[in-house]
C-alpha cells in the first residue's frame, strides 16, 4: 500500500486542470460554516470513510460535513424519505473534501485507470495522459486551486449518497458509487430494471423536493448552492439564481 501511495504522490504534478462549464458561474459565498452530519440527523454512513481508507489526506477534517444550510435541507429530505419508506435512511458515502483530498483522489483514479489500460502511470506520454484523464474526469472534478473554480465537494455543498432500508441493508441502486461507466447515468435503468430505477428516482425526488440537484451523470451526487447547482438550473431554464452561495472552504 505504501508503494502505491508513493506513486500516487508522484502522479499529482502531471494532473492537468480542466475547465468545467459551471466554472463560469460567479460565487458570492454566504459564509455558513461546516457542520458535522453526525450532530444533525440519524443518517447512515459508509464507514470507514472510503477516501480516508484509500489514503486521502483529510488531516483530521471529517468527510461527513456540509454547510449548515445544506444540512438542514438534507434533514428535511430524510424526513420525507421516512414518510414514504418508514425506517429507510439516506446513507452518506462522502461529503466535504478539501482540495488536497480532491487532488489525491484524482491522482488515485488516474493511477488505477492507467493500470487498467495497461499503462505505467508514471511513464505516460501526453496523448496517453489525456486519454486517462478523459476517463478520470468523467466522474471526478479537477482539483483546481483557484478559489473561483472550486471542485463541488470542496465547497461543503455537495454530497454522495445512497439509501438503506429499515434493516440497514443497502438498497439496490444498480451500480456502486463512483462506478466509472454508463451504469452511473441516473436514468440508465429506466427501461431495463424498473425496481432499480424506482430506487434512484426515490432518492432523486426526496432530494430535489428540498432544492438539491442530482448530477447529470452520477445518480449518487447531489448539490445545493454551488456553481454546479446554479449551472444545472440554468440548463433547465431556471435563471432565478445568478451566483453560487457556496465557494471553497
Amino acid at each position: 500500500m505504501s508503494d502505491i501511495l508513493a506513486e500516487i504522490a508522484q502522479i499529482l504534478p502531471i494532473i492537468k486542470p480542466k475547465a468545467q462549464p459551471f466554472h463560469r458561474i460567479p460565487i458570492k459565498d454566504c459564509g455558513e460554516t461546516l457542520v458535522a452530519l453526525s450532530d444533525a440527523g440519524n443518517f447512515a454512513y459508509q464507514t470507514p470513510a472510503p477516501y480516508e481508507e484509500a489514503g486521502a489526506p483529510y488531516n483530521g477534517v471529517s468527510p461527513f460535513s456540509l454547510r449548515s444550510g445544506v444540512v438542514q435541507k438534507l434533514c428535511m429530505a430524510q424526513a420525507e424519505l421516512q414518510q414514504a419508506k418508514p425506517g429507510w435512511r439516506i446513507k452518506i458515502f462522502d461529503a466535504y473534501r478539501p482540495v488536497r483530498v480532491q487532488a489525491y483522489m484524482v491522482a488515485h483514479s488516474f493511477y488505477h485507470i492507467a493500470k487498467e489500460m495497461g499503462l505505467n502511470p508514471l511513464a505516460v506520454n501526453d496523448a496517453q495522459r489525456d486519454s486517462v484523464l478523459a476517463k478520470v474526469y468523467r466522474i471526478w472534478s479537477p482539483p483546481n486551486e483557484d478559489p473561483l473554480t472550486p471542485p463541488p465537494h470542496s465547497t461543503g455543498a455537495a454530497l454522495d449518497a445512497t439509501l438503506v432500508d429499515e434493516h440497514g441493508n443497502d438498497v439496490d441502486m444498480g451500480s456502486p458509487i463512483d462506478f466509472n461507466g454508463d451504469l452511473s447515468n441516473p436514468d440508465y435503468f429506466k427501461d431495463k430494471n424498473p425496481a432499480v430505477h424506482a430506487h434512484r428516482a426515490l432518492l432523486r425526488d426526496v432530494m430535489q423536493h428540498q432544492g438539491f440537484i442530482m448530477h447529470y451523470a452520477e445518480w449518487w451526487h447531489f448539490s445545493f448552492g454551488d456553481q454546479l447547482w446554479v449551472w444545472a438550473k440554468h440548463q433547465r431554464g431556471d435563471v432565478s439564481d445568478a451566483s453560487a452561495i457556496y465557494g471553497r472552504v
